[in-house]
């Protein structure tokens, strides 16, 4: 465990293996919310949180249920449940402390759910920190931190897209383009500018 792989994690969770610009996941709730900063700021936080403790309580059980009763197997099972009750709690959270907010997000809270993000996130873990069912050293603090700032990089990339689309809805843009043609457009040029990333060398 040292200091050069958590930033190796947070530099390649944020902006090198971003889960949407890099491997296309969370789609949905990425143009779903993107129209005002506001609603993204909100689900990038509600995400990061479900993203933070899925991987937590995901490797509590990979580690002590799942590889000890050799129930390896069922962990899509278990990563779903782990991650709806998160999405239920934060939901539920929201709605109470802030119901225009919950408003405002409308259906693309729930659709967390089934936001292969955040599923990804805890594969991600489970296949990056541990070796022949064995934890790496330092396993359970890389995989939180890595669930930590793939939220973070989620939320980064969701607030820049919805910065962009309120300035877009200013412009005179074509008719056929309006909506989710000028959303894919702006997806792929900001994934084409985060690729430069990728030759960072440590």
């Amino acid at each position: 465990m040292n200091l050069q792989q958590f930033l190796l994690i947070a530099i390649g969770m944020v902006f090198i293996q971003n889960f949407i610009l890099s491997k296309f996941l969370g789609l949905c709730p990425f143009l779903g919310v993107s129209h005002e900063v506001k609603p993204a700021i909100s689900m990038g936080i509600a995400v990061i949180f479900v993203m933070t403790f899925s991987s937590i309580i995901t490797w509590l059980i990979y580690r002590y249920i799942l590889i000890r009763f050799d129930l390896v197997y069922l962990r899509t099972i278990f990563f779903i449940l782990v991650i709806a009750t998160f999405v239920q709690l934060t939901e539920m959270v929201i709605q109470k402390v802030n119901l225009a907010l919950h408003k405002a997000l409308g259906i693309y809270l729930p659709l967390i759910t089934t936001n292969c993000a955040v599923l990804g996130v805890t594969f991600l873990n489970i296949d990056s920190f541990f070796v022949n069912a064995k934890p790496v050293a330092g396993s359970f603090l890389y995989s939180v931190s890595q669930g930590f700032f793939a939220g973070l990089g989620f939320s980064l990339v969701l607030l820049l897209m919805a910065s962009i689309r309120e300035r877009l809805d200013l412009c005179d843009t074509p008719e056929s383009l309006k909506g989710v043609p000028i959303a894919f457009i702006t997806a792929s040029i900001m994934s084409l500018a985060f690729m430069g990333f990728s030759g960072f060398r440590f």
